[in-house]
C-alpha cells in the first residue's frame, strides 16, 4: 500500500475564500506575497539617488515576470516547502516589477536642457488646468506642443508650470528668477483649454530644500513638471497670442467657471470675512485651495479640521458615503414610480449594489471636478477596490483588502508613498478595519446608536492618527476631537451639499458661506483655548514606528490592561529632543530660503536666528514656509532674533517668526518707524555689544553709533555683523563664524581697520550674497575663512554670486557652498573644516542638481 500523500499546507490564516481547486490554494499564498512585494519594491525604488537607464528597468521587469511565472508553478506543487519557496519567489517578482515600473516611468520625464534656462523661448501649447489667481498674477500648467529659440526647434519637457505676472507688480525682494521685472501688458482672461503662443523664460524645476521641509520638487515631479518659468510680456517682447479658445479640457473649464461664479457672489464691497468664507466654499467645491487665506489655514490646522477644507481623501470618502446613501434611498423608492416590471430598477439590480456603484461613480466625478489631485486619486482607487470586492461577493480579511488597495494606489502613483496624506489615509482606514468600527456602525440603530458609532470612530481615528500627525507635521491639535465632532457632520451634511446644489441655483453658494459662520466662530473659540495644539520635535524612524504602533494599540478594542501597553511606546516621541552642541561649541544651519539670509545658531542651551529670509508674496514668506516649521521640527525655543537690516530679503519672514516665538528678543538696525517695531520693539545693534551663552561668545562688530546718525546711509551699510567664537580648546585655538549681512566694501574696510586679525573666522557667511560690491580682497585676507556660504536663489536675477567674486575665494582656497547646490547647509564648530549639505544627505533622483 502506498503511503498517503502529505497534506497540502493550509492557506494563510484569513486569506481568500476556501477553494477546492488547487489553483485557488496557490492563489491564497501568491496574492498576499505579491501585494507585499509590490509595496516593498515601490518603496525600494524611491530610495534611489539617481535613476538607471530605461533599458535596465525593462530588464528588471522582464526578470520579475519570469520569476513570477516560476513562482506560480512552484506554488502549484504540493508541500509546505513549495508553498514557502513559491511565496518568496512571488514576492521578489512583484518587488522587481514594481521597482521596474516606477523607475521606467520616472525615466520618461526628461529635464530641461541647462543651455535653455533663462533664454527667451517661443512656445505653443495648451493651458492644461484651471489657472490659480494670486497676489502677483496667474499661475498655470501648460502642455507644450512645440517650442523654438530664434526660429530653431528645441526640446522641452511636456508640461510646464508658468506664471503670468501683473503689470503693476515689480520685483519682490529676495525672489529668484521666477519673479521677474514687471511686464507691461495686463493679465489676460486665461482659461483652461486655451491654446496660446507665447514667449517664456524657463528654468529647471528647483525648490528650496530644508530638513523636515516640504519637498517642492517632489510635488512638481508628481504633476509631471520638470521646468517652471514666466511669460515675457514686456514692451520689447512679442505679444502673447491666443490661438484657440476653450478647446478640450472640459472638466477644467467647468471647474474654472464654477469657481469664478462662486467668488463673484461675494461683492468686492463685502467685508473681508465674507470674502474669505466664499473662498472656502470655492475650495470645497472645486479644490482651489489657493483661494483660502493663510490665516484661515492656520485656524483650521490649530483645530485639526484642515482635512475638511480641502479635497482630501476624507473629503472624497464622506462625499462617497453621502452619495451612496442618496443613491440607495432613490433606488429603493424607484418601485413606487410606476415603472413597468421589466424596467423597474429595484427589480433589475439590488439596491445595495446600485448604491455602491452609484456612490463610487459620483465620488469619482467629484474627484475629477475637484482637480483630480493625488489625494483624490488615492481615495477613488481605494473606494473602487472595496466596492468591487463587495460586488463580486469576495469576503477577504480586512488586512488583505487594505493591502490590495494600498498596492493599487502605489501602482497608479508610486510617489504617493512619500506623501503625508497617503499615510494618514491608510493608517486611518487600517485602524478602522482592525477595530471593526464599520461593523459597529452598521449595527447601530436610531439617532443615539449612530451618534455613539460616530463618537467611537472619531475617538479611534484620533488615538491612532495623533502620533502620526505629530511625526509628519510636528504638531497636533488637542481640541481636534471636539472640533471634528461638530465640523465633520456640519461640513458633510450642510455646507458641502449647499455648495454642490449651488451649481443649480447660485444663491445656495451664499447660503453655504453663511453656514460657515457658526462653524468658524466655534473653531475660533476652540483655537483660543490655552494649549489648543501641541508641538514636538520630529523624532527618528525607530521612535516614529514605535509611536504609531502605540497609538494603534491604544485604539484596539481590547481590554484596557492590554491597550495601556501602548503608552510606553508613545513616551519617546513626546520626550524626544535632537542632540545639541556640547558646552563651549555651537552649530550653524543656513536655511534654504531662496534669495535671502536666514541662519539658525545653536549652543548647548540657547538658540539665535540671524535674519528671517524673504517675503515671497502677501500670503507667503520664508518665516511661515521655512523657519517656523523648521524650528518646530527641531523643538527650538528661540532666545534672540537678529535682523541685520531692513531689506525684505532679510526681514520678510520676521512677522511669522516673531509670532511663533513670543519670548524671543529682537536685535536689529531697523528704523524706529519700521512696521516690525509694533510687533516686537527692537534693541538697536551696535558695535561692541557682546554676550556669552554656554561658553560661546557672541559679539556685534558693526554698525557703529555714528552710522545711525548719518544721513543718506544705505540699509546695507547698517547691517548687523555678528562674530561668534567657540570656547578656546586645549591647543589654544577657538573656532569661529562671521555673519556679515549685506555689508559692502566700505564697511568691510572699516571692519578690517577696527578689528584686524580679530576678524578671523573658520566660516564666513558671504557678504551681500556674493555681490560685486562686497567680498573685497583685504576683507577676505583678514577673515581668512576655511569655508564660505552663499545664500542665494537659483538663477536669481542679480547673478549672485558674481563669478569675479567667486574667483577671489578660489584664489585663497576657500571652499564655497551655496544654497542652490547644497540646500540647507550645516556646520559645527567641533568640525570646522566641513560643510554638510542637506541635498547630499537626502539625495533622490527627482531633485534638481544645479550645474
Amino acid at each position: 500500500m502506498n503511503a498517503p500523500a502529505p497534506p497540502h499546507p493550509q492557506a494563510p490564516a484569513a486569506a481568500v475564500r476556501p477553494a477546492r481547486a488547487h489553483g485557488g490554494v496557490a492563489l491564497a499564498w501568491a496574492l498576499p506575497a505579491a501585494l507585499i512585494g509590490w509595496v516593498a519594491g515601490t518603496a525600494l525604488q524611491l530610495q534611489q539617488a539617481d535613476l538607471w537607464s530605461a533599458a535596465v528597468y525593462v530588464g528588471l521587469g522582464t526578470l520579475g515576470a519570469c520569476l513570477g511565472v516560476g513562482g506560480w508553478f512552484v506554488l502549484r506543487r504540493r508541500g509546505l516547502h513549495a508553498a514557502w519557496v513559491g511565496s518568496w519567489m512571488t514576492a521578489l517578482a512583484a518587488a522587481l516589477l514594481a521597482l521596474a515600473q516606477t523607475g521606467w516611468r520616472a525615466a520618461q520625464l526628461p529635464a530641461i536642457a541647462p543651455v535653455l534656462e533663462g533664454q527667451d523661448l517661443q512656445i505653443v501649447g495648451v493651458v492644461a488646468r484651471m489657472p490659480q489667481v494670486g497676489e502677483l498674477g496667474l499661475r498655470f500648467f501648460f502642455d507644450v506642443e512645440q517650442a523654438t529659440q530664434d526660429g530653431q526647434a528645441v526640446a522641452l519637457p511636456g508640461r510646464l508650470l508658468i506664471s503670468w505676472y501683473r503689470a503693476d507688480e515689480g520685483f519682490r525682494g529676495g525672489a529668484d528668477e521666477g519673479v521677474p521685472r514687471a511686464p507691461a501688458a495686463p493679465l489676460p482672461d486665461l482659461h483652461a483649454g486655451d491654446r496660446w503662443q507665447l514667449t517664456a523664460r524657463l528654468k529647471a524645476a528647483h525648490g528650496n530644500f530644508n530638513p523636515h521641509g516640504f519637498d517642492y520638487e517632489l510635488w512638481l515631479w508628481e504633476q509631471g513638471v520638470r521646468a517652471t518659468g514666466y511669460v515675457r510680456a514686456g514692451p520689447h517682447d512679442a505679444a502673447p497670442v491666443r490661438l484657440a479658445a476653450r478647446q478640450g479640457h472640459a472638466v477644467e473649464r467647468l471647474r474654472q467657471t464654477v469657481r469664478d461664479r462662486i467668488l463673484a457672489t461675494a461683492a468686492p464691497s463685502a467685508d473681508p470675512a465674507a470674502q474669505r468664507r466664499t473662498a472656502v466654499v470655492a475650495a470645497l467645491l472645486t479644490g482651489d485651495q489657493a483661494a483660502i487665506e493663510r490665516a484661515d489655514w492656520d485656524l483650521f490646522r490649530t483645530t485639526g479640521v484642515a482635512h475638511l477644507m480641502s479635497i482630501s481623501g476624507l473629503h472624497i470618502t464622506m462625499f462617497a458615503w453621502l452619495a451612496t446613501a442618496v443613491v440607495g434611498w432613490l433606488w429603493r423608492r424607484s418601485a413606487r414610480w410606476g415603472w413597468p416590471p421589466r424596467l423597474n430598477p429595484s427589480l433589475c439590480w439590488p439596491a445595495p449594489h446600485a448604491a455602491l456603484v452609484g456612490g463610487v461613480a459620483l465620488a469619482t466625478a467629484y474627484a475629477l471636478f475637484s482637480g483630480w489631485g493625488v489625494p483624490a486619486q488615492r481615495t477613488v482607487l481605494m473606494l473602487a477596490t472595496l466596492a468591487a470586492l463587495r460586488l463580486v461577493g469576495v469576503r477577504w480579511p480586512w488586512w488583505l483588502t487594505w493591502l490590495l488597495a494600498c498596492a493599487l494606489v502605489l501602482a497608479f502613483d508610486p510617489w504617493a508613498w512619500l506623501q503625508a496624506g497617503f499615510w494618514l489615509s491608510f493608517v486611518a482606514v487600517g485602524v478602522l478595519f482592525a477595530t471593526d468600527s464599520g461593523a459597529a456602525g452598521a449595527g447601530a440603530t436610531g439617532a443615539g446608536g449612530r451618534l455613539k458609532a460616530l463618537l467611537r470612530e472619531q475617538w479611534v481615528v484620533t488615538l491612532a492618527l495623533t502620533p502620526l500627525t505629530l511625526l509628519l507635521f510636528g504638531q497636533a491639535s488637542v481640541v481636534g476631537l471636539l472640533a471634528n465632532l461638530l465640523a465633520i457632520p456640519w461640513v458633510t451634511v450642510v455646507v458641502t451639499p449647499l455648495a454642490v446644489l449651488g451649481a443649480l441655483w447660485a444663491p445656495l453658494w451664499q447660503a453655504a458661506a453663511w453656514a460657515l459662520v457658526p462653524l468658524i466662530a466655534f473653531l475660533q473659540w476652540l483655537a483660543a483655548w490655552p494649549g489648543a495644539s501641541v508641538a514636538v520635535a520630529q523624532a527618528p524612524l525607530v521612535v516614529a514606528v514605535s509611536a504609531v504602533l502605540g497609538g494603534a494599540l491604544l485604539a484596539m478594542p481590547w481590554p484596557w490592561s492590554w491597550r495601556l501597553a501602548g503608552v510606553p511606546l508613545l513616551v519617546p516621541l513626546l520626550l524626544w529632543q535632537p542632540a545639541r552642541p556640547a558646552p563651549g561649541q555651537f552649530e550653524l544651519l543656513a536655511a534654504d530660503v531662496g534669495q535671502g539670509n536666514a541662519v539658525l545658531v545653536r549652543t548647548a542651551t540657547h538658540t539665535l536666528v540671524y535674519d528671517s529670509g524673504p517675503r515671497y508674496s502677501l500670503d507667503s514668506d520664508a518665516g511661515d514656509r521655512v523657519l517656523v516649521p523648521l524650528l518646530r521640527a527641531l523643538g527650538e525655543r528661540v532666545d534672540t532674533v537678529v535682523l541685520s537690516h531692513r531689506d525684505s530679503d532679510h526681514t520678510g519672514g520676521a512677522p511669522a517668526l516673531l509670532a511663533s516665538q513670543p519670548g524671543a528678543a529682537l536685535l536689529s538696525s531697523i528704523e524706529p518707524t519700521h512696521p516690525l517695531q509694533t510687533q516686537r520693539p527692537a534693541l538697536r545693534c551696535l558695535a561692541g555689544q557682546h554676550w556669552e551663552w554656554d561658553g560661546v561668545r557672541f559679539e556685534v562688530l558693526h554698525p557703529t553709533r555714528g552710522l545711525y546718525q548719518g544721513t543718506g546711509v544705505k540699509p546695507n551699510a547698517l547691517s548687523c555683523v555678528l562674530h561668534i567664537r567657540a570656547a578656546t580648546q586645549g591647543d589654544g585655538r577657538a573656532t569661529g563664524a562671521l555673519l556679515a549681512g549685506d555689508i559692502e566694501a566700505a564697511q568691510e574696510q572699516a571692519l578690517v581697520h577696527d578689528h584686524g586679525a580679530a576678524l578671523r573666522a573658520d566660516l564666513l557667511l558671504v557678504p551681500h550674497h556674493g555681490s560685486r560690491t562686497s567680498s573685497s580682497t583685504p576683507f577676505l585676507d583678514a577673515v581668512a575663512p576655511r569655508l564660505a556660504w552663499v545664500q542665494a536663489g537659483y538663477r536669481n536675477r542679480f547673478g549672485h554670486p558674481v563669478p569675479t567674486v567667486l574667483l577671489r575665494y578660489t584664489e585663497r582656497a576657500i571652499a564655497v557652498s551655496d544654497s542652490p547646490r547644497c540646500g540647507a547647509m550645516h556646520w559645527n564648530s567641533a568640525k570646522p573644516g566641513a560643510t554638510v549639505c542637506e541635498r547630499t544627505l537626502r539625495r533622490r533622483y527627482w531633485q534638481h542638481r544645479a550645474p
